[in-house]
């Protein structure tokens, strides 16, 4: 029993950044290896950005090893709070979002989470249940519990102040809000991300102001690095991958990152225990075990929470057929364009480049291809037909002009 209760900690603290009141995730674990008993773990999610990468996955992974233990996933989707929108680390103030637009992503993030969590240890949550419900007099006696001097040492707060650029009032809600949510909710235990810090002790603070008779432990999760191995993984630098990335994009793309890299993805996104990853560790160390193999099993294993079953096996035999024998491969993106088209304009629609400028570069760089042949005419115009478009070695898409 010890043993089991001290592996289950150790998987929990796996990877984690801070964690405030690590006592009291103790005695939940071992109350629930003694008698069954569940306790609650809370995540929210502002449903502003439903699509999803890996460094968001983080967070998620680590609800699915709460659940592992005796942990009820209280996923929370801010529908009333993201029509005011968290200010955490903006320089101005956000753009409100319909309550359609939160609904419509709403359905999203669920479709894409159950990939990660078990949904029947899940409760589905939405704020406005009880947020819609506070009034004003609940609303005043909430912002009572907070002072304008201490929201305005908030990093992000301050500079704004300090700048002359406007905070709105509802901002100043925001963190009271989410911190309600975990009052609401009786919350045992809330994740969140190391930027979310104030927001998250917050939680903590109104549990005592309300007299829950708790106060919840905190667990923030790091910034996963991108591909680059330097930067955080972002769309916007393009060193991401997306949980909607095809199969062969996403094993390629995993493939590519260093041999270092790959431990801190083991970490923090493998579903492998701590033992066995140390076990592989110690294979690589004393060379039973090849590098380039041990990404291939990670590669296969995110590729197949994604995808489905086989479907890690059929990336693999997929990637190697391309790359050993330089084909091309068999499932890729297809699009449908009118004649004639312009070499450079077929690069941005078929979602190559993000602009016609970069395919002239690339071409200019004879880094493209039009069915296996590199071509170096960027005025060049493709007429009906069907054509295989490549961009350096992993990118592909078929046009079909007519």
């Amino acid at each position: 029993m010890e043993n089991k209760i001290r592996e289950a900690i150790d998987e929990i603290k796996r990877g984690s950044f801070e964690i405030i009141d690590i006592e009291a995730i103790q005695k939940l674990i071992k109350r629930y290896f003694e008698t069954g008993e569940n306790f609650y773990v809370k995540a929210g999610f502002d449903p502003t950005a439903p699509d999803l990468h890996l460094g968001h996955t983080v967070l998620i992974q680590k609800l699915a090893t709460f659940q592992k233990f005796g942990g009820i996933v209280q996923f929370l989707i801010g529908d009333f709070t993201a029509t005011i929108g968290d200010p955490t680390g903006k320089s101005e103030t956000r753009k409100v979002l319909s309550e359609e637009d939160v609904q419509r992503n709403a359905v999203s993030y669920k479709d894409q989470v159950f990939k990660i969590l078990d949904e029947s240890k899940t409760q589905v949550m939405f704020n406005s249940t009880w947020l819609k419900e506070l009034g004003t007099g609940g609303l005043i006696t909430l912002a009572s519990n907070l002072t304008v001097a201490r929201m305005i040492e908030r990093d992000d707060f301050s500079k704004r102040f300090a700048s002359n650029t406007p905070i709105a009032v509802s901002e100043f809600l925001y963190p009271l809000l989410q911190g309600y949510d975990s009052v609401a909710m009786n919350t045992d235990i809330e994740l969140g991300g190391t930027d979310q810090k104030f927001n998250l002790l917050m939680g903590r603070t109104l549990q005592k102001a309300y007299n829950c008779k708790k106060q919840q432990a905190v667990l923030m999760m790091p910034i996963l690095e991108g591909l680059d191995g330097v930067q955080k993984m972002s769309k916007s630098l393009g060193n991401y991958i997306g949980v909607t990335d095809q199969a062969f994009d996403m094993f390629g793309k995993i493939l590519s990152i260093s041999d270092e890299l790959m431990w801190r993805y083991f970490e923090l996104l493998s579903a492998k225990s701590l033992k066995e990853i140390e076990e592989i560790k110690e294979g690589v160390k004393n060379e039973t075990l090849h590098p380039k193999k041990v990404k291939e099993s990670l590669a296969m294993e995110i590729v197949e929470r994604f995808h489905g079953n086989g479907a890690g096996i059929t990336a693999k035999e997929e990637f190697e057929r391309v790359f050993a024998k330089k084909d091309v491969p068999t499932d890729m993106n297809s699009f449908e364009l009118d004649a004639p088209v312009w070499i450079c304009q077929a690069l941005v629609d078929s979602k190559l480049v993000d602009s016609t400028s970069q395919a002239r570069r690339d071409i200019k760089a004879n880094a493209v291809s039009i069915n296996q042949e590199k071509i170096g005419d960027d005025k060049l115009n493709l007429e009906k037909g069907e054509y295989i478009l490549q961009k350096g070695k992993k990118n592909f898409a078929k046009i079909i002009i007519k």
